[in-house]
């Protein structure tokens, strides 16, 4: 027999699944260029050190010291052509160059024409993330469907409705901000 505890479970799941959908966008948006320089930009970027696949930022320390320009300073100077021909090979778009104890990375400033592709890209990263947190929607509504089956009473399973479509608006809702914003500051000259 289901009972508040059951309705809870499943409300709970259905939050942490958004929760995650939600965490992941902030991961992706962080990935996405703006005008200004940010080391998140070189998050994905994995060094091949000494045939070991390793986070750039295991094997160096990043730093902005102006809006336009990141420095990579290498833990190991041996590492640095490595380094240096990864996010060259990246697709990024970033050309960096080294002088030998460090390597620079000017970061060009966008055109409207590249703004306006990074917007969509923005807007299409956020559809995706509203959808997970609508499939997480969906399960919660067919866990409780189940629950119903299992003798939970109709009248709270549509309360229980009710808190999930809410708790789905909320998320949706952060995206959009989350969107909104970096929208701007990908527009930002």
């Amino acid at each position: 027999m289901a009972d508040a505890e059951d309705v809870n479970e499943v409300i709970e799941e259905g939050r942490t699944s958004m929760e995650k959908a939600l965490e992941r966008f902030g991961r992706e948006l962080t990935k996405v260029r703006t005008g200004r320089a940010s080391t998140s930009i070189l998050d994905g970027i994995v060094v091949d050190y000494f045939d070991t696949p390793t986070p750039l930022n295991q094997l160096a320390t990043l730093s902005v010291p102006d809006p336009r320009m990141i420095v990579v300073s290498p833990f190991d100077k041996s590492a640095i052509s490595s380094i240096e021909k990864t996010i060259f090979a990246s697709d990024l778009g970033l050309t960096p160059s080294n002088d030998g104890k460090v390597i620079r990375i000017q970061i060009p400033p966008l055109t409207e024409e590249r703004r306006k592709l990074l917007v969509k890209q923005v807007r299409k990263i956020a559809e995706e993330h509203r959808i997970r947190v609508r499939d997480a929607r969906r399960d919660c509504l067919s866990l409780l469907k189940d629950l119903e089956d299992d003798g939970l009473s109709k009248d709270d399973r549509h309360r229980a409705e009710k808190k999930v479509q809410d708790l789905t608006d909320s998320f949706v809702k952060k995206i959009d901000e989350l969107t909104s914003q970096k929208e701007k500051d990908v527009l930002e000259v």
